[in-house]
């Protein structure tokens, strides 16, 4: 890989092939997870409260997805044979699959949702092997575009993090803001004026520290975790599979949305650690979202994808390495077998990831521009910006403009980060450059 030039104040703590010690890279994975940790459960809990699934059910669809998580991560940040981009990349489930799992779910179950799931990711890994001569497509002004969109998209989640979390009873309560905005700023001071692991672990500490100060303000209900399982081994298929030809049909385009923005992803990976990474990575990574998809579908989980979420924290902690992420996949196993450690994280209150989720996701935003300011930027180039930016932010706030569209092209377009890349992607081609 080709190492992009930086400056001293923008020098990597660890690069991807650099190796903390054991117990730096511990802290600096289980802050991976935790900013994640949230994403990787609340699609198969949504799944499943939507469908009416049983208590059991559901307990074992999120254990199979945490547990399928780490695999993929694992596969992912490591790479094995041409699997796996071998960049720190965290992956799980995403919301690009919840409408088309919640309708299979509805008439099939779970046997319904694992076999489309499975089916369905031959697509993506079929996809990937065309990644490569379509990267010509993303010369630096479609880069910068979508890793701005990716930050951009993400702000209305960490705003409702910091608010409660969508649809809270106390949604915006004085004390929802206040636990955020504390988390905030201890997480900034931290990281700007900590030295050495007080800075690259600045998340994991902010999180540590906004848990701690809800317990007493009843803002985290153990119960949860007293009821959870303490072992849940995964079962292959164990509720079995039901193929069907039109449920597979609907997953289709949430695979090719899950690869356009996987795409995206993992440039915003390499924008944020200093590396330029190659095609060859680019289609490797796609091929591990189909192959990990087909591993969570035979444990009995949905299909998996690049998490942008993460993206954030590299460019705050410094931390590129992907043996990190290699560890987080690990942990994240563990997590998947033992569910009442798993459900200690997942009672988190949402306004400490409100907290950490702002400075992240803005941060990712930040790099977009950043590397958008190092181009020359004419009336062509900031036409193609200001509409992709429009159609992306746009679909993000007010979703429902979608909602008279065919389901194929909703699906495509519900998601931001795709509307905006494909919007991007497309005029670029159409406005052909003048000659001066």
């Amino acid at each position: 890989m080709e190492e992009v030039k930086t400056s001293n104040e923008d020098q990597l703590i660890y690069g991807i092939e650099d190796k903390p010690r054991f117990g730096e890279a511990l802290i600096l994975a289980l802050q991976h997870i935790l900013a994640a940790f949230a994403g990787i459960i609340a699609v198969p809990l949504v799944v499943c409260s939507a469908v009416g699934f049983s208590v059991e059910e559901t307990s074992v669809m999120v254990a199979a997805t945490i547990f399928a998580s780490g695999i993929t991560t694992l596969l992912q940040s490591k790479g094995v044979w041409k699997i796996g981009a071998r960049v720190p990349g965290m992956m799980g489930t995403d919301f690009t699959f919840a409408n088309p799992s919640i309708v299979v779910g509805a008439k099939f179950g779970i046997p319904g949702i694992v076999a489309a799931t499975i089916t369905g990711s031959f697509a993506e890994i079929i996809l990937s092997r065309f990644i490569k001569p379509l990267m010509r497509f993303f010369p630096p002004l479609i880069t910068g575009t979508v890793v701005s969109l990716i930050g951009i998209t993400l702000l209305p989640v960490s705003i409702d993090w910091a608010a409660g979390g969508a649809g809270a009873a106390d949604y915006a309560s004085i004390q929802n803001i206040s636990v955020a905005l504390v988390i905030m700023i201890f997480t900034l001071c931290l990281n700007y004026y900590g030295k050495g692991m007080l800075s690259s672990a600045s998340v994991f500490i902010g999180m540590v520290f906004g848990y701690l100060i809800c317990i007493p303000l009843g803002m985290v209900d153990l119960s949860q975790v007293a009821a959870a399982k303490w072992i849940e081994i995964p079962n292959i298929l164990r509720y079995g599979v039901h193929f069907d030809m039109a449920s597979t049909l609907s997953f289709i385009p949430a695979y090719i949305v899950s690869a356009i923005g996987t795409v995206g992803i993992l440039m915003a990976i390499g924008e944020s650690s200093h590396e330029k990474i190659s095609e060859d990575q680019i289609s490797a990574g796609v091929l591990c979202d189909g192959v990990g998809s087909l591993i969570s579908g035979i444990l009995g989980a949905g299909p998996n994808t690049a998490f942008s979420q993460n993206v954030g924290l590299i460019t705050l902690t410094k931390v590129a390495s992907r043996s990190v992420m290699v560890l987080a996949g690990i942990i994240l196993m563990i997590l998947g077998v033992f569910p009442k450690l798993s459900a200690l994280i997942s009672v988190m209150p949402q306004p400490v990831l409100g907290g950490v989720g702002v400075i992240m996701f803005g941060l990712i935003a930040a790099q977009g521009v950043k590397t958008l300011g190092s181009i020359t930027l004419r009336e062509r180039e900031l036409l193609i910006i200001s509409v992709a930016f429009a159609i992306g932010i746009g679909v993000t706030v007010k979703p429902e403009i979608l909602s008279n569209l065919p389901e194929t092209v909703r699906m495509v377009f519900s998601s931001g980060i795709s509307a905006g890349t494909i919007v991007a992607l497309l005029l670029n081609i159409v406005l052909k450059e003048r000659r001066e």
